[in-house]
């Protein structure tokens, strides 16, 4: 996994390990004449596990370069974040049947924590500048336990809103999109579209973990043990980050993976709100913007606000046990991780507009089947929905990002999480409306139907993103 950043030089002999192996081929001789290595050892390595790079040091090949590490922490910190947002489908039935609350009721904390969950994350990527990736990741990671923790002691509905909609729509938020597009940005010249396809389908590859396990914890122990067990994962993944999380590949005295040179110096910024807003007021002048705006809204409305908050309750509605539901929702996940892989290989090579085009047609058509599918026993028109919809559940992130990069360069992580913030909009309203729908008709077919015909309008605002015209927006360099 080295070879895109192993210069020429001498390898270390064999059954050596010196910590140097991890900085040693891409320090660049100006950054240490600059640089104390004494300095960068205190800041960028408290805990001493990989030293810095020394100018007396020949140059030796790393074995894995330090960016993989970064995103295999990354890569866990997503996993843990994308099972603590499902937890709410697998309550919704425990909760009515409990309080007697209504499924509209529940769904307005779930609608809250969307809400919240995008419209904090470009306020995150600014704070991830300004005060560091590990500080604001362990303290969403925090919020996350307390919000989940307390949400045992509920007893009113606006309790469940403030626990589970503000808390943890706050905490994971903070690790939304913006957090992967930071730090593919930092750390990846080469593989960028793979290594984001791969961070984006933890959120599927979590749910295997949490749905089923959540699951049968509610049914079995009631829907209070779920939620301690989020709490406790919660402050468990905030370990490796606190120990193998770093900032910037020049910490390390290294060139982001895949790089010839080093990148430009961070540009020094103000207050976190401050450049967030000044970012949106830029893109916000912009076609590209609001059409890639627009069609991510409808991504979140018809995957984490339909298939995400209702797939369970909707399955249950025809008697399909709640485990089960919850099964062919994490199998869903199954083959999300395959779809994004996939499409994050394909977005290195080919048209990223046009693959939004595909993605939407085919998840659109998907959606309207759906009503005539579900059944009281697992059947194979179910199972077929599950694997058409799984490789297309969030395989338009990997193009989305890479049209935020062509488009807005250096403030794509973000401009990306202001369209993450128009994607969980979506999500919280149509998880909103989708409840009431369902407590007014007495089913969800109609909410389907919607989600399919807006597949269709994302369709067209993609073609538009990929006409001529485009051109007309303001031009950035591309970052990869």
């Amino acid at each position: 996994m080295n070879e895109a950043n192993a210069p020429t030089g001498t390898a270390a002999p064999a059954g050596s390990v010196d910590p140097a192996d991890l900085a040693g081929p891409d320090t660049l001789a100006d950054s240490a004449d600059s640089a104390d290595p004494a300095d960068s050892a205190d800041s960028a390595d408290p805990v001493g596990l990989v030293g810095p790079a020394s100018p007396a040091d020949p140059a030796r090949a790393p074995r894995v370069h330090y960016a993989w590490v970064v995103a295999g922490v990354a890569l866990l910190v997503l996993l843990g974040s994308a099972g603590f947002r499902s937890t709410p489908s697998l309550m919704m039935d425990a909760l009515h049947t409990e309080f007697g609350w209504s499924m509209g009721t529940i769904s307005s904390a779930t609608s809250v924590n969307l809400t919240l969950y995008g419209l904090t994350a470009p306020f995150a990527a600014a704070l991830m500048d300004r005060f560091g990736v590990r500080l604001i990741v362990v303290c969403a990671l925090l919020t996350i336990s307390v919000g989940s923790g307390l949400t045992m002691l509920m007893r009113e509905p606006w309790q469940l809103v403030l626990c589970w909609g503000v808390l943890v729509g706050l905490g994971s938020g903070s690790m939304a999109g913006a957090f992967a597009t930071t730090v593919t940005g930092r750390w990846f010249r080469a593989r960028q579209g793979l290594v984001t396809g791969v961070l984006t389908a933890a959120g599927a590859a979590g749910n295997l973990v949490f749905l089923p396990l959540g699951a049968w914890l509610v049914q079995e122990h009631g829907w209070r043990s779920a939620v301690v067990v989020v709490s406790l994962a919660a402050s468990a993944v905030a370990v490796p980050v606190l120990l193998l999380m770093r900032e910037r590949p020049a910490d390390l005295g290294l060139l982001p993976y895949g790089a010839t040179e080093p990148p430009p110096a961070p540009a020094a910024e103000g207050r976190a709100l401050a450049r967030s807003l000044r970012v949106l007021r830029d893109a916000a002048r912009t076609r590209a913007f609001w059409l890639l705006a627009g069609s991510f809204a409808i991504c979140g409305a018809t995957t984490a606000g339909l298939v995400g908050t209702h797939f369970i309750p909707a399955a249950h509605d025809h008697g399909l046990p709640v485990t089960t539901a919850a099964s062919l929702l994490a199998l869903i996940g199954v083959f999300d991780v395959i779809g994004t892989v996939a499409s994050g290989w394909f977005t290195d090579r080919f048209d990223a507009g046009r693959l939004l085009v595909v993605y939407y047609a085919l998840r659109g058509l998907s959606l309207l089947l759906l009503p005539q599918l579900f059944a009281g026993s697992l059947e194979p028109p179910i199972l077929a929905f599950v694997i058409f919809y799984g490789l297309d559940w969030v395989a338009t992130v990997p193009p989305t990002v890479a049209l935020c990069r062509q488009y807005f360069g250096e403030d794509a992580p973000i401009v990306f999480g202001w369209v993450l913030a128009c994607h969980q909009i979506g999500a919280a309203v149509v998880a909103g409306l989708a409840g009431v729908a369902r407590d007014a008709l007495g089913d969800y077919d109609l909410a389907w139907y919607v989600a399919g015909g807006l597949c269709a309008v994302a369709v067209l605002l993609c073609l538009a993103l990929r006409t001529p015209g485009r051109r007309t927006d303001r031009a950035v360099p591309a970052l990869s």
